[in-house]
């Protein structure tokens, strides 16, 4: 399915049967916006990933096995995201 970025250019896609994950350069996006979400068929966002912090974007995205989404963003955390929702599993820091 072709998607049309919300701000910036798409970085990484993640094709689904719910949809399609969409990751978006960071650099230059909106702190207000989540740069991670999930496009349905009928090109409607079903969610937009919750972020650790308000200035917090996200950098790399992969699909776990489980059915997850494991990210890092720009403010050093490691996150799990559940692709029903959108919503963070659990977070950590890194350094």
């Amino acid at each position: 399915m072709a998607v049309t970025p919300l701000f910036t250019q798409i970085e990484k896609v993640i094709e689904l049967k719910s949809g399609t994950v969409v990751l978006e350069n960071h650099s230059g996006f909106p702190f207000g916006e989540s740069n991670l979400y999930l496009v349905a068929a009928n090109g409607e966002v079903k969610w937009k990933a919750e972020k650790t912090d308000a200035r917090a974007l996200f950098t790399k995205v992969k699909l776990n096995e489980d059915f997850t989404l494991s990210t890092f963003t720009t403010s050093g955390q490691f996150c799990d995201i559940d692709l029903e929702t959108g919503k963070i599993i659990s977070s950590s820091e890194f350094k």
